[in-house]
């Protein structure tokens, strides 16, 4: 690998991801970007080898041994167990922070919020999207949400940092903390403790629905915005489309060591092949690519030439307008279009300027409490009345808990159950501890009873105090 370049993957993807690839790999040769190109195979064509990932084995030594990797939309097969490339990629790398910048560009493109510049810097790791889901009953499933002490503070510090590196006044955290009082709330009291450390920069927080609901109608009040994994999924897309478009987004993938940089939107297949697909999202990946890489000057360059193509009307037809726009152009002439106009600047559009880097900042330690083992929680399937639960778990609880909750689907139905309540078979039946502190051995001697009863038991979750609080959902109330 020459060392005077840096060195990076290319994946040409599926659907229109070879024709907007290729748009942005000419716009890369043409602007002088100082890249040592590794192409790669991913997506469609290695899931039709049977691969379940989508990504052969010695492709992953490529990608370790490249500073960044760019990679076009791919498509995922459906059902046969496939999983999510995009997924396997950021868990294996740990590419923890998602990073999409979401402008407004009107009045060339038409939007609602012409003063609109928001950057969603989203958890891209843990919650929901670990993907760990079980079928309990016939009649339930469930997924587990995972968020770390850990995981809040990476991407937490990540979005101050970006803010103080890019001259933005004010970070902004969405959670669903009234309700997720433990997961959220440990987001919001991370986000509390670190903003702490950044006293030059405005920080404040709203719960995710009348957050979503400003940013919907003034998006122009918001500058950074940080909050968890599937939040900030949904967010950054309607973000992009208010600006918008969607297809007018790109997005970075940040780790400790590896980065990975893409358009936000999917490999429209039905678009595919056709010279019709807009390749903007894709060129500003490439442009959050080289400013990462430290090659600032060279992504401006890009970018106001981008600006000024936008601003002379050469349109591709999913932003064109009759009367507004000059020409409507096809993938591969929108490429050309931005590479006759580099070293130009936009005169209507605010010119694009280098950004700054994050370098990842350590991570601080996890506080030490004493952990004590309060209870258990046991899921059961049960298909009989609560009288009958409630007689049968008192009986079982023995000389070691006291049976004190059950609940079907979260909603309390013992003790003091609702008669309007709706049921299922899949019911909650917790245990305390009656001397405070379990043993893991009276929660298997439990569990060795209800076998002997027959209980249909699928999983037991054990309740924990740290320093004598309860770190566990309080159903009881």
């Amino acid at each position: 690998m020459a060392s005077n370049k840096a060195s990076i993957a290319v994946a040409r993807g599926d659907g229109i991801g070879p024709e907007i690839m290729d748009a942005t790999l000419k716009i890369l040769k043409e602007s002088g970007a100082a890249l040592d190109i590794h192409e790669v195979s991913i997506g469609e064509e290695v899931y039709l080898k049977g691969i379940k990932t989508g990504i052969e084995p010695q492709t992953w030594d490529v990608l370790r041994d490249t500073e960044a990797f760019l990679k076009a939309p791919i498509t995922t097969p459906q059902g046969g167990g496939f999983k999510s490339l995009n997924v396997t990629i950021r868990g294996a790398f740990s590419l923890y922070a998602n990073v999409r910048p979401c402008a407004s560009y009107h009045p060339i493109v038409e939007s609602k919020h012409p003063e609109m510049d928001v950057v969603v810097v989203r958890e891209n790791e843990e919650g929901l999207y670990s993907g760990i889901e079980y079928q309990n009953t016939p009649d339930a499933v469930e997924a587990l949400k995972i968020v770390t002490r850990s995981g809040c503070e990476r991407i937490i510090r990540y979005a101050f940092e970006y803010a103080q590196a890019n001259e933005r006044k004010k970070v902004t955290c969405f959670t669903k903390d009234n309700i997720l009082k433990l997961s959220d709330g440990l987001f919001h009291k991370m986000f509390e403790e670190i903003a702490e450390e950044y006293p030059d920069i405005e920080n404040e927080h709203w719960i995710i629905d009348i957050g979503a609901a400003k940013l919907a109608d003034t998006p122009e009040k918001f500058d950074v915005l940080v909050m968890p994994n599937l939040y900030g999924d949904i967010l950054s897309d309607v973000a992009a489309q208010i600006a918008g478009s969607v297809g007018l987004a790109g997005s970075a993938n940040i780790g400790m060591s590896q980065a990975m940089f893409e358009a936000i939107h999917g490999s429209a297949p039905r678009r595919a092949g056709q010279n019709l697909a807009n390749p903007s999202g894709i060129i500003l990946a490439a442009i959050m690519m080289l400013n990462h890489l430290k090659q600032g000057e060279t992504a401006s360059l890009i970018q106001n030439a981008w600006l000024k193509t936008l601003e002379d009307g050469i349109h591709t037809y999913d932003i064109f307008r009759e009367g507004k726009s000059a020409e409507k152009v096809g993938t591969k002439e929108f490429g050309e279009a931005v590479i006759e106009r580099l070293g130009k600047k936009p005169e209507k559009l605010k010119p694009a300027k280098p950004q700054k880097p994050v370098s990842p900042k350590p991570l601080r330690p996890i506080p030490q409490t004493k952990k004590e083992l309060a209870g258990v929680d046991i899921y059961i399937l049960w298909d009989k009345s609560v009288d009958d639960l409630q007689r049968l778990m008192e009986n079982l609880a023995g000389s070691d808990f006291d049976f004190t909750l059950a609940t079907n689907r979260g909603a309390k139905m013992w003790p003091d159950p609702m008669p309007e309540t709706f049921t299922v078979d899949h019911w909650r039946c917790r245990f305390k501890a009656k001397q405070n502190v379990a043993t893991h051995r009276q929660i298997i001697d439990l569990q060795n009873r209800m076998t002997g009863a027959n209980v249909d038991f699928m999983q037991t979750i054990h309740l924990h105090n740290y320093d004598g609080e309860p770190a566990y959902s309080q159903s009881e109330y």
